[in-house]
């Protein structure tokens, strides 16, 4: 009995890769990408939190690094054989806001709405030498340029127009 407990640690003593498994040591994924970066984990440019315990990747020779983009937002780590990859984001420096001065931070201008809801509208096409017209009631406001909702006599539905100036409209496609 006592044979077989001292084979059984001399076994586990000397094959240190067999009680880690066919997996990947995830210490190791951290303890490189902090040498990658050279910071810390959870410091200002490091991982910003440990590779994930539960992956199960495979046992890799050869760890390759690179930055994911030019900000240096992740380290990509990969392995060629076998294949695998994974992204491990790191923490960015805080961008300082700068303050705008009173004086010049921008005021939220209002529309100038050129047809307010309610208004009487003309729609009016102007095409090859002829013009169709047709009245209407402005169902939503409108800057010149933008489109609005214009409800027509009828049993037809609102028409879509473009404002062009106070009670005038033409239908889009015709704007000259």
């Amino acid at each position: 009995m006592m044979m077989r407990l001292g084979i059984f640690a001399l076994l586990t003593a000397a094959t240190p890769a067999i009680a880690q498994g066919p997996f990947q040591d995830i210490a190791a994924l951290d303890r490189a990408v902090a040498d990658f970066t050279g910071r810390p984990l959870g410091g200002e440019g490091g991982a910003r939190a440990p590779v994930d315990a539960r992956l199960k990747l495979a046992t890799c020779s050869t760890l390759m690094m690179k930055w994911r983009q030019d900000n240096h937002d992740a380290v990509v780590i990969s392995c060629a054989n076998p294949e695998w990859r994974i992204f491990v984001p790191v923490v960015m420096a805080p961008v300082a806001a700068t303050p705008v001065p009173a004086s010049v931070a921008p005021v939220a201008a209002k529309p100038d709405y050129v047809i307010k809801r309610g208004d009487p509208v003309s729609v009016e096409v102007n095409t090859n030498g002829f013009a169709v017209t047709r009245d209407g009631i402005a169902m939503t406001d409108a800057a010149a340029g933008a489109r609005l909702l214009v409800d027509v006599a009828g049993p037809k539905k609102p028409i879509q127009a473009i404002a062009l100036e106070p009670g005038r409209a033409t239908l889009p496609g015709y704007v000259r």
